[in-house]
């Protein structure tokens, strides 16, 4: 007997960060927002709101170039314990719905409500009484997508942002994989689209077409991933005992360090340190974070998130490398050095992000 379709929901907060500053402070509310470092030191854009995304504001974005796209932009220095509390809020009412909740980062999540809690049978029902929840108890906005696997929730909860609901039934499955191009499948960026087509690979489903020899020969091992989703399988399951936690290596040092390459040589060790740890728990990394603490105890972070999650120790380490020349170390003695890894998931699991789809 075919085994029933799982019930996947993967929900999604809107513009994150953003969205949670202009919560907290009446005055930006309806103003382009970004999220982000100060563009005098080379700070990037963490989250920008809709009004911003307007201008063409993006994550990533360097903080300056979204100033060129947006001379009225509003900047927001990040308060993540903020907002890891608010994820904590989010994450709870989740759980009030189903156990097998698999948070993603502090904004997103996967659930399996084939059973749940709520006795509902229609996942999208439950998927409507979660938004609502977040939107009465928090003030905030959520988008969802329902599907039988965790490759089409995720693809379904950005199909109508912001405060979308997008519902992929078994039946509609195949209709709906034949709208989308290769760009939709995880692991497919530009550059990797760009040899697909090179192939005759233009949409998701011309992959089952695809000779598997030259698919091989083109992406190399995720050719079978890669033909496994085109026909809108994804057997991973929702694993609520993920992890959630960071690794970081930190030093204090006897005497204040005065020499900027010493500290990016130390900057460097850490770095390594923090990528073995990693490595020995197999884990992956979105965010990278350094710590300094200058002499006279004042303490400043900073921090890089990436699309696609790493333990590679050079990655690691040129991202905490940037991040110390957005401090004053060279300006500054400095008695502390930290490098940390957060938002972190299962190496198994570390498929470069979806790029967005040009609907």
């Amino acid at each position: 007997m075919t085994p029933a379709p799982r019930r996947i929901l993967h929900l999604d907060m809107d513009a994150f960060y953003a969205s949670v500053e202009q919560r907290d402070e009446p005055s930006l509310r309806g103003k382009p927002v970004a999220v982000g470092g100060s563009p005098q030191s080379r700070g990037v854009v963490a989250a920008a709101s809709y009004e911003a995304r307007a201008y063409g504001v993006r994550s990533a974005m360097p903080m300056q170039r979204a100033l060129r796209h947006c001379p009225d932009l509003v900047i927001v220095r990040p308060d993540f314990v903020r907002y890891r509390a608010v994820s904590q809020q989010v994450m709870a009412i989740l759980r009030s719905a189903t156990p097998l909740v698999e948070p993603l980062s502090l904004d997103e999540a996967y659930l399996d409500v084939t059973e749940n809690l709520l006795g509902e049978p229609l996942a999208m029902n439950v998927a409507r009484r979660l938004k609502q929840r977040i939107r009465d108890e928090l003030s905030l906005t959520a988008s969802a997508g329902v599907a039988p696997n965790k490759f089409l929730a995720k693809i379904a909860s950005g199909w109508q942002k912001p405060d979308g609901l997008t519902v992929i039934a078994p039946e509609r499955v195949e209709a709906f994989l034949q709208k989308l191009p290769v760009e939709a499948l995880w692991g497919v960026g530009p550059v990797t689209a760009s040899k697909l087509r090179a192939i005759g690979v233009e949409r998701l489903v011309d992959v089952r077409a695809a000779d598997p020899v030259l698919l091989q020969r083109t992406v190399g091992s995720l050719a079978d991933w890669l033909a496994t989703l085109a026909r809108g399988e994804d057997p991973r399951p929702v694993r609520p005992d993920r992890p959630w936690k960071s690794r970081s290596a930190e030093t204090t040092y006897a005497e204040d360090l005065t020499d900027l390459a010493e500290m990016r040589r130390e900057i460097e060790r850490l770095a390594q340190r923090t990528a073995e740890m990693l490595v020995r728990k197999e884990l992956c990394a979105r965010t990278v974070t350094i710590k300094v603490r200058y002499a006279d105890f004042t303490t400043v972070t900073r921090s890089h998130t990436a699309d696609a999650p790493t333990s590679d120790a050079a990655d690691i380490a040129a991202r905490a490398l940037a991040l110390l020349e957005r401090t004053d170390a060279a300006r500054r003695p400095v008695r502390l050095l930290g490098v940390g890894a957060h938002e972190l998931s299962a190496a198994a699991d570390a498929l470069p992000a979806p790029q967005p789809l040009p609907f």
